[in-house]
């Protein structure tokens, strides 16, 4: 069982340096696992304001964002061990972010199950990947 509560307020605007600042929110999670629950609480600030975007609203737009982080960006972490390269000059951070995001790509065309698997049998096995990629099958 899971439960997401989101607060939001224009009230605490003023007291912050922060320019363009819409609303502040809270939310908090509450997860039980196997009997056991947790609860996890996190903050955020926004330039929407509450004629733009209500507490759910926002709810809503915060969920997408974790669905985007969860779906893209922990595959290219945790498969592809994206925090863990230590290329940082020039354009070549930018050139494996686009790579990585073209075999997230084609994982996801190719509805490969398990991503980490699908990877290693391309790499024993270039023709796949190379049909994997192009659409056409190798011989």
């Amino acid at each position: 069982m899971e439960c997401r509560r989101l607060w939001a307020t224009s009230q605490l605007n003023g007291f912050l340096d922060w320019p363009g600042v819409g609303q502040v929110c809270r939310i908090e999670r509450t997860r039980r696992v196997r009997g056991v629950e947790t609860r996890d609480v996190g903050y955020a600030i926004t330039s929407l304001r509450p004629e733009n975007a209500s507490a759910r609203d926002l709810l809503a737009i915060w969920r997408g964002h974790w669905r985007v982080e969860n779906r893209l960006h922990r595959v290219r972490d945790v498969t592809l061990g994206e925090d863990a390269c230590r290329v940082t000059s020039g354009s070549a951070p930018q050139v494996l972010a686009a790579l990585r995001n073209a075999i997230v790509f084609v994982l996801h065309r190719e509805k490969v199950g398990n991503r980490a698997e699908a990877l290693r049998e391309f790499a024993w096995n270039p023709p796949a990947a190379l049909s994997a990629v192009t659409g056409i099958q190798l011989t």
